[in-house]
């Protein structure tokens, strides 16, 4: 195993450095350049004053990395010398901190931890410049404490060796949590000794096409013979392995059990845990089985993983079956709880007991906030940062990770140029502008109590080991600066930075989005249009939707065009039954040669292009006239476009209606803006 480990180390990390000696990752705080250089050769010496197997392993993983043949066991001869130097005199005491000088005649790095000392060599490998490293002097500490990543092991399930290339990947950036999804529908991936059902009846599935099995309700487990069974699970001791190869690499690998949602599998193997005896979302928690069966797995959990928190899930739990369930009304009027959401905090808090009581934190989604929130949780915060704000204002613990910046599935570039993903457009350049922290909240309690950001990586339709490197880099390099520098460059420099950075994974083993070819946001939203109705009052027949409400009132006729993404504050959402109606006054009578509007199409959050499009004119605002009628059969072929609608000729009028309605599929309707020329 040690043998494999040193030669995959030197093949993806070691004498391959084509990462030239300013373009690190993350950038360190602070940097002072200097004149002349190191240069390794065949007399360069590594020393640590590391102990046990902190000693052992950094040596290893030094000579591996960096081009040094040689250790020393006695610090004496300074020259020409790599020195990994523990002490408590660092002028960076912080506990991932350390100080790195580089001179001609030695390279020192100080730390007062292994963590720092580690993190002092990765900037160190990432300097070095074919066995050449300019002077410099770094004095380097991270912004957060947690700086991680998730990956769904569930959705589609990925090798103990593919999950220890990642890590590599990851302590190579400085980040240093890896959240593991281990459970949820699509499969149940730990192996458990005391309910093996778990994993004979639910780590395999009918196909592994999730559209086929998930969306179009196939929904069926099976065994590992059968034929066509897909999935699969880690024995404990391939999560010993990870967990130990990690925490090496100074990762804490954070295990998420879902509950109470998300647990089809488990009521598959287990129906005694369902409401109704079926493989229903969400356990029962009016049934004293559930708790017990939780307590146990979570017993068996702890003893693999010893991280402080334990990821418990919580989200999108329907609660449906709660509200007929006789064990879950009785359950409510015993605790005098009056809502679902009260009895799923109860099950919250019960679980966050039972953790505390052995020496672990609980950790959830956004959700856990609705009810009661139990005492200690820590709040991961997914819908946008206002859950992470109203946990951190109570004095929980909190990681942002909003979906809009901070969710892998979106494609990063042009949609239809991209492999299919859940929806949306999440580039690099929004990755990197994102603040776990709101200007507004700097020096506040919100500040104190979040810990840091993480990027989430859900794999519905993330099907191979390259798809999930190629969804994960760059945006995460992006995800490790923002976590780490305090004051980050701007975007440009760290593109540039960044193009480097993917040239050199692709040349070491990785699969990366290719930065260097992306083509970039949609031309039409570069700047404003100059337009007839620009800054024309609208008036809606038929609601916009909150959630995605853009501008406002104002927002059709702003003179602004979306992006790629639904999501991107100009694109205006409708789901109400009569999508979109929307007048436009134009305030006078108006000559008009042509109206338009363009309509987004993202299959994965069930936005589709209009199957009905009417415009309509008028001099009063009462009696219209249509102009344009257009009928549309939804393209289920094309996941990703954008359907424009226009109208052209000659007409007078102050009013113009537009119209655009779903078919009796349903889907949501977005447009932009409303063009009259």
């Amino acid at each position: 195993m040690k043998k494999r480990l040193l030669v995959f180390l030197c093949v993806c990390f070691g004498i391959v450095f084509a990462v030239q000696g300013q373009n690190v990752i993350p950038q360190p705080n602070q940097l002072m350049w200097d004149d002349g250089e190191f240069v390794f050769d065949v007399h360069t010496a590594l020393y640590t004053n590391l102990k046990g197997r902190d000693r052992k392993f950094i040596r290893a993983y030094a000579a591996a990395s960096l081009p040094v043949k040689r250790v020393k066991t006695k610090s004496t001869e300074t020259r020409n010398t790599v020195q990994l130097l523990l002490t408590d005199t660092a002028p960076m005491m912080e506990a991932e901190g350390y100080r790195l000088t580089v001179r001609p005649e030695s390279i020192i790095v100080r730390a007062a931890s292994a963590a720092g000392l580690f993190y002092g060599l990765q900037t160190l490998r990432q300097l070095c410049d074919s066995g050449h490293i300019r002077s410099v002097s770094i004095t380097d500490s991270p912004r957060f404490a947690y700086r991680g990543v998730m990956l769904d092991c569930s959705r589609h399930f990925w090798s103990k060796d593919f999950i220890l290339k990642q890590i590599d990947a990851l302590a190579y950036f400085k980040l240093n949590r890896l959240h593991l999804h281990l459970t949820d529908a699509g499969g149940w991936r730990m192996e458990s000794k005391k309910y093996p059902r778990l994993t004979s009846e639910g780590a395999y599935r009918t196909q592994s096409d999730w559209q086929k099995w998930w969306n179009e309700n196939d929904r069926r487990y099976c065994h590992k013979g059968d034929s066509g069974a897909y999935g699969g699970f880690y024995t404990q001791r391939e999560l010993r392995e990870i967990v130990r190869y990690a925490a090496q690499r100074h990762i804490t690998v954070i295990p998420e059990i879902e509950m109470p949602g998300h647990s089809n599998e488990v009521n598959h193997a287990y129906p005694a845990l369902s409401c109704t005896g079926e493989a229903l979302s969400d356990l029962c928690v009016g049934n004293e089985k559930t708790f017990r069966f939780l307590e146990n797995v979570l017993t068996e959990v702890m003893k693999i993983f010893p991280s402080e928190y334990i990821h418990i899930g919580g989200d999108e739990a329907s609660r449906e079956a709660w509200q007929s369930c006789p064990k879950c009304q009785k359950r409510m009027h015993d605790e005098q709880l009056a809502t679902t959401a009260e009895l799923q905090s109860y099950l919250t808090a019960r679980i966050e007991r039972f953790l505390n009581a052995h020496g672990r934190k609980l950790l959830g989604w956004d959700e856990i906030l609705e009810g009661r929130i139990a005492p200690h949780a820590a709040v991961m915060s997914w819908r946008g940062e206002q859950g992470g704000i109203d946990a951190s204002h109570a004095g929980h613990h909190v990681i942002m990770s909003p979906g809009g910046t901070c969710y892998f599935d979106k494609a990063q570039d042009v949609p239809w140029t991209q492999p299919k993903s859940f929806g949306g457009y999440l580039p690099l350049e929004k990755v990197y502008g994102y603040d776990p922290v709101p200007d507004k909240f700097k020096g506040t309690q919100v500040e104190r109590f979040v810990n840091g950001l993480q990027g989430n990586l859900w794999t519905e339709y993330v099907t191979t080991e390259n798809h999930v490197e190629y969804m994960l880099y760059p945006r995460l390099l992006a995800i490790a600066e923002r976590g780490w520098t305090r004051r980050p460059a701007p975007y440009a420099d760290f593109h540039r930075r960044a193009l480097a950075v993917v040239a050199w994974m692709q040349q070491n083993g990785y699969h990366p989005f290719d930065l260097s070819k992306e083509i970039g946001r949609r031309s039409e939203s570069r700047q404003p249009i100059n337009h007839l109705a620009r800054g024309k009052k609208v008036i809606y027949y038929a609601p916009y939707e909150e959630k995605y409400k853009a501008a406002g009132e104002g927002s059709l006729t702003d003179g602004l065009r979306g992006n790629w993404d639904f999501g991107d504050g100009v694109w205006q959402g409708f789901i109400g039954e009569r999508r979109l109606d929307a007048v436009v006054d134009m305030g006078t009578l108006t000559t008009i040669h042509r109206v338009s509007a363009d309509f987004l199409q993202s299959i994965g959050p069930d936005i589709f292009a209009p199957a009905d499009v009417i415009i309509s004119v008028s001099d009063d605002g009462k009696h219209f006239t249509p102009i344009y009628n257009r009928h549309t059969n939804r393209d289920k072929q094309r996941e990703f476009f954008i359907a424009n609608h226009r109208w052209t000729g000659d007409v007078t009028a102050r009013y113009i209606r537009f119209q655009a309605q779903a078919d009796r599929q349903g889907g949501w309707i977005f447009t932009d803006e409303i063009i009259v020329e």
